[in-house]
């Protein structure tokens, strides 16, 4: 999986986080059952990022068959790296 994570423009109370699951990864069931495994992980790890926070995370195909503590740590060292790249977005049309 690939994770981004940015800072949001403006005061927000709660980070969003959204997914993004492609046909690469499997048919629509598939597709579907990853991104619940997916919303299973990130809601463990909320309480690690700041109010406001942006996160996108993108699975690859190997998040199909991949375990749910698999998918966890992969998560979890994917955030770390993340955190560490953090950037604030830029204001749309500039």
């Amino acid at each position: 999986m690939v994770v981004h994570v940015a800072d949001a423009l403006g005061d927000e109370d709660a980070p969003s986080v959204g997914f993004v699951v492609s046909k690469a990864v499997g048919n629509a069931v598939v597709r579907n059952v990853v991104k619940r495994r997916m919303r299973a992980v990130v809601a463990e790890h909320l309480t690690e990022l700041a109010p406001g926070t942006l996160v996108v995370v993108r699975s690859l195909p190997a998040s199909a068959s991949a375990s749910y503590t698999t998918l966890e740590s992969d998560f979890s060292s994917c955030l770390a790296r993340a955190q560490k790249k953090r950037r604030t977005p830029r204001p749309v049309g500039r």
